[in-house]
């Protein structure tokens, strides 16, 4: 499944969240083809904010949707958005998986060296589009990535970062304040670039 060009075609899964994911768990083939068209920009943003190599993040995806389509039987509907949430959550551990396994690898390293931050104010009163931080934070190094994605958009504590990645739960935090250092530095620079 190609994540690449895909633009939802389908409005059954924002009206009946619980109705289509019962569909999918019985097999129906319109539901999944709806539930896959009216999620996978998303599931797509959320997995490349771990995983920016886009072959990796069609397997990332493919994976992830597998896990969704073959365990949706075991989805507990909790109200409106539950649906969403419960398979962003799949996609945020398959992307992890997937940074553990470079990881292990040592494709993917946790710096150590905290980057030298400009000491200018023109940051503080930027106005950066989503897609421009979104396209900065995609460049920081995938050990900073990773923590800082797990920390600050996917709200885990250090404890359960640290489970997750297998690190220390002190190296969490380090590497958090090494990534917002590292962030904060490149959005310097792109502002400077720009002016």
């Amino acid at each position: 499944m190609s994540a690449v060009g895909k633009t939802p075609k389908h409005d059954i899964f924002l009206k009946h969240e619980q109705d289509i994911a019962q569909l999918v768990a019985k097999g129906d083939r319109k539901a999944t083809r709806a539930l896959y068209g009216d999620t996978i920009c998303r599931m797509t943003s959320v997995c490349s904010r771990y995983v920016t190599d886009p072959d990796a993040v069609n397997d990332v995806l493919q994976d992830s949707y597998m896990s969704i389509f073959t365990t949706i039987n075991k989805f507990q509907y909790k109200g409106e958005g539950s649906l969403l949430a419960w398979m962003t959550r799949i996609v945020v551990h398959k992307s992890v998986d997937w940074v553990k396994r470079e990881m292990r690898r040592g494709a993917v390293e946790l710096p150590g060296d905290i980057p030298e931050v400009i000491d200018d104010d023109t940051a503080d009163d930027c106005d950066l589009s989503a897609d421009t931080i979104h396209s900065i934070i995609r460049q920081m190094p995938a050990g900073y990535r990773a923590v800082f994605n797990m920390y600050v958009l996917d709200g885990m504590s250090h404890k359960q970062i640290a489970a997750e990645l297998g690190i220390a739960e002190n190296s969490s935090a380090s590497q958090l304040a090494r990534a917002k250092a590292w962030l904060k530095n490149e959005v310097k620079k792109y502002l400077s670039e720009k002016h």
